[in-house]
């Protein structure tokens, strides 16, 4: 059960859409695979924002990420319409929190808004990814 928790604690650091399954996968129960999995995705964001401005320089740089606005880009579109809480609920299955936390620096929020919108955004996905883990682990039963 440990394990499965690290796994989906881990896994949802990095890469939230398989951490739920792996950590049920790895013996943990469905609400504490979910549980670890929303603290890890959590714990990513959190990491870039305390870690300071070096570390966001040097995220910036190895994921090539570029503060200018390109309006033809999904991912302007949804800032200039729904700002933060947009980036928020998308980032769960694209960029990540880590590349969310220095997208939304880089874009002039402060970290408390930044983390608060990390940790509720992800709250949809963890509710659908435990719900189709749950039909996932009864269709092998």
């Amino acid at each position: 059960m440990i394990t499965g928790i690290l796994t989906s604690f881990g896994l949802g650091f990095f890469y939230f859409i398989g951490a739920i399954p792996a950590g049920v996968a790895s013996h943990a129960p469905l609400w504490l695979a979910a549980l670890a999995a929303w603290l890890g995705y959590s714990a990513g964001g959190s990491v870039v924002l305390v870690a300071g401005a070096p570390l966001r320089e040097w995220l910036t740089r190895k994921l090539k990420i570029d503060p200018t606005p390109d309006p033809t880009k999904l991912f302007w579109k949804i800032w200039h319409r729904f700002g933060i809480w947009g980036l928020a609920l998308i980032a769960p299955v694209s960029v990540g929190p880590q590349a969310t936390a220095v997208i939304a620096l880089a874009l002039g929020e402060p970290p408390r808004r930044i983390q608060l919108a990390i940790s509720l955004g992800i709250i949809p996905w963890t509710i659908g990814f435990s719900i189709l883990t749950a039909f996932g682990a009864h269709a092998w039963k």
